[in-house]
Parts: C-alpha cells; sequence; structure tokens
C-alpha cells in the first residue's frame, strides 16, 4: 500500500469511529504496525488534521478535515481518470473540453506515485464516433442548450419527427440526457401527451428554451419519472 493511499485509509477508518479508537486497533483494521499508525498520525496532524487524543487511550478525528491534494483512493482515482476520458471521447464539446480539464486539475494536484497510477492503470476507452453513424449523433450545441435547460429547470418547445416521420410540436419539462452506444435520448414530461415520454436527439428538429420553469422541481420529476419505469434509485441500496 503507498503511503498517500495508506493516510486516506487512516483517515477513513477515523471517520468510521465516532469514539476514541487506539493505535493497535487502527493497526490491526488497516494492516500495518502500531509504529506506523502513530507516525502517519502525526502526518496527518501537520497536515492540519484535529485529531484528538493520546497513545495508549485512542483517537478521534474531528470533522472537517479533507487529505490534501485530494480525499481519493486509488481506484476512486481510477474511476475518476476512466470516466472523464469517456466523457472527452463524446460529441458534446463543451462537456469534452470540461472533462479534460477535470482531469488535468486532477493529475497537475496528485502527489507522483497517485498521477503514474492514473496514468498507468491500463484503463482505456476506445474511440466510438467511428462506430456510430454520424446521421443519429446530435450537434454538440443542442447537447449543450439541454444540459442547461436541465440545470435551470426550464421548459423547452421542441420540434420532432417520430419513427415514422410524423413531426409535431411539443412543449417539455426535461429530466434526463442518457448517453447510450448509438444514440442519446430525452426524458421528459410532455404537456401535450400529460405524460412521460423520451425523445431521440438526432429526431429533434428544433428547440427553443421557454422563459417558463418546469411547474415540478426536476428532483421530484426524476423521482416520479423512476417509479413510472420501475427503475431503482441509484442512492437507495440494492437489496440482496
Amino acid at each position: 500500500m503507498s503511503r498517500s493511499n495508506r493516510l486516506f485509509s487512516l483517515v477513513e477508518a477515523l471517520r468510521r469511529h465516532r469514539y476514541p479508537v487506539t493505535a493497535a486497533a487502527l493497526a490491526e483494521e488497516l494492516g500495518v504496525s502500531v509504529r506506523t499508525i502513530y507516525r502517519d498520525i502525526q502526518t496527518l496532524v501537520g497536515q492540519g488534521a484535529t485529531i484528538e487524543g493520546e497513545a495508549g487511550l485512542g483517537y478521534v478525528l474531528k470533522p472537517g478535515f479533507l487529505l490534501p491534494p485530494l480525499m481519493f483512493a486509488e481506484s476512486e482515482l481510477e474511476a475518476l481518470g476512466l470516466g472523464m476520458r469517456w466523457v472527452a471521447s463524446q460529441e458534446d464539446t463543451e462537456l469534452a473540453r470540461a472533462a479534460r480539464h477535470v482531469l488535468a486539475k486532477v493529475m497537475a494536484v496528485l502527489p507522483p506515485d497517485l498521477a503514474a497510477q492514473v496514468e498507468g492503470a491500463g484503463l482505456l476507452v476506445p474511440p466510438t464516433r467511428e462506430a456510430v453513424p454520424e446521421t443519429i449523433l446530435p450537434p454538440g450545441d443542442l447537447l449543450a442548450e439541454l444540459r442547461q435547460a436541465l440545470r435551470q429547470e426550464q421548459k423547452l418547445r421542441i420540434s420532432y419527427r417520430d419513427r415514422d416521420s410524423q413531426a409535431s410540436e411539443r412543449i417539455i419539462w426535461p429530466i434526463a440526457l442518457a448517453f447510450f452506444r448509438d444514440t442519446r435520448v430525452l426524458a421528459a414530461w410532455c404537456e401535450a401527451r400529460q405524460d412521460y415520454r423520451h425523445f431521440r436527439l438526432d429526431r429533434i428538429h428544433g428547440l427553443e428554451s421557454l422563459p417558463d420553469r418546469s411547474p415540478i422541481r426536476r428532483r421530484t420529476l426524476m423521482l416520479r419519472w423512476r417509479r413510472s419505469l420501475n427503475i431503482p434509485d441509484p442512492d437507495q441500496p440494492a437489496r440482496s
């Protein structure tokens, strides 16, 4: 275990204990020596952690401490790197640029051992654009407008053609964007249908942001939409 990862694990272990925990108990939990625990506690105190207690009695970490420079374990950084590379490979140019900037900022402040771990993780994102016909990929500016509408909970007026090429105009309340391998889909509440509908972005031929906001908060709409489709809430633990 690298030193950075060990310090992270120690902070997490201290956070799990509401009452003083001894160095011996921490050493057993983390698989290191008691002397290493003492040394790492002094390192954390030197980095700004408020750790109360002393040898033999136990230690308590006061809330509010973030381990500089970032509070991530190695596997979490690998997940972050993989996710940002995937976003950077997509057609939404604004979001792709933001993903590259996020990854660059993270890499710039990582200790050398963790930066090398992320760079050399061997987790690759293969090219995807060649495998997806350009005709079904929406332009990046459309994606940017939709993301802004989602953030601001704006109503939208869209011109849409269904699978039978029937044209219609809808006023919708955007709920979520889904990035499938070969298409992009907008989930929304449709005022005309008075129900949830799903719109392929390549079939949207016109879009206007309206001044009115959705009368129901998007988070509430999202929960109701999930329930209507029996989609599990990602914030709820899976049932065994």
